[in-house]
């Protein structure tokens, strides 16, 4: 049960680069807006877009701070990319804690509050929640596997249920103590989402496992009850963009491994690939077999899961050796946007 009278400091950063989601992004800020636990601030933080930064100021200029908290409008200070503009968040946020909610995302009313719960233990530096797809198509393709949620930005099956410690939170429903980036270091640029770019990712990951390194006795978890819900537009419900996806994971988990090691930087990565993945093939089939309702598309997931995995290997095998032709430097700041990068 939630503490009703627990409160903690938070600044809530949605980062957003696009007019296209101008409603999905109200909307976010709306779901903060409405927490349960007020959120101190929400930083709206626009990535190199003028004209998307001087519509939010003005639609956000007379909004009262005693109703839901302040809302601010910042200017990515790095270059473009979802990580610098994250970065560009932490180094202008107030609370004691800094959440982080994708633009493209609703946060059920208790978030917040579920967030906070888990900072009871001083050694949590980072908790992170459950996001749950919300198909614009109508509803999840028979074929797409829920092994494979992460391609778009949604928790997976596979992982633990519950509250438990795991390796590394996803960016899109995290929440860290503002000392854990004193400690180790900002979101690296280079790796993450930059825009249209291809869709790279992986950023939570390498900074989680350096936040490790950095903290040994450091705890990170997921309560799953801190729920988000993430909007998933029809050209992300196809095979061709699960496809580009896998590969571009496979990419970035390259660029982690030459930054933190392949240990620990595909430590979780192996009891997936071993032990969900087959697991899945296996559903699939039995699905086959069983011939009902959903169910009738369990061929096509099994193909699916194998078709990610052999993708994703390409893309780490692609992004190895790239990576082993030359050195590779990512930037792990700034904290404060007058910050030299620190290179790792």
């Amino acid at each position: 049960m939630i503490d009703r009278h627990l409160h903690r400091s938070f600044s809530v950063v949605v980062c957003a680069y696009t007019e296209e989601r101008w409603e999905d992004i109200l909307a976010a800020v709306d779901s903060v807006r409405s927490q349960s636990m007020p959120a101190t601030e929400t930083l709206l933080v626009v990535d190199h877009n003028e004209a998307l930064r001087a519509r939010l100021l003005a639609r956000y200029a007379s909004v009262s701070p005693a109703d839901g908290g302040e809302v601010r409008v910042l200017a990515n200070a790095g270059p473009r990319g979802l990580s610098a503009g994250r970065n560009t968040g932490i180094a202008a946020a107030r609370g004691e804690f800094v959440a982080f909610l994708d633009d493209d995302a609703v946060a059920e009313p208790d978030w917040l509050r579920y967030l906070a719960a888990g900072y009871g233990d001083p050694r949590v530096m980072a908790v992170g929640g459950r996001t749950l797809p919300v198909w614009v198509s109508g509803g999840r393709p028979d074929w797409f596997p829920e092994e494979f949620d992460w391609v778009v930005g949604c928790t997976y099956r596979g992982l633990p249920p519950g509250k438990v410690r795991v390796r590394n939170v996803l960016g899109g429903n995290a929440s860290f103590r503002r000392t854990a980036f004193d400690a180790a270091g900002g979101f690296a640029t280079g790796i993450g989402r930059g825009g249209d770019r291809r869709p790279l990712g992986c950023e939570e990951t390498e900074l989680c496992i350096r936040l490790g390194r950095a903290l040994p006795r450091a705890v990170l978890l997921i309560d799953d009850r801190a729920v988000i819900h993430h909007k998933v537009p029809a050209a992300r419900a196809r095979f061709g963009y699960f496809r580009e996806r896998a590969y571009a994971e496979g990419l970035s988990k390259a660029l982690v491994a030459r930054s933190v090691g392949a240990g620990k930087g595909l430590e979780s990565e192996r009891r997936y690939a071993t032990r969900v993945l087959p697991a899945g093939v296996a559903r699939g089939l039995r699905d086959v077999v069983r011939g009902r309702g959903r169910r009738r598309g369990g061929a096509a997931r099994a193909g699916a899961i194998v078709a990610g995995v052999l993708t994703t290997t390409a893309g780490y095998l692609v992004g190895s050796a790239r990576v082993r032709r030359g050195p590779v430097t990512f930037a792990s700041g700034p904290i404060t946007p007058a910050d030299a990068p620190v290179r790792v």
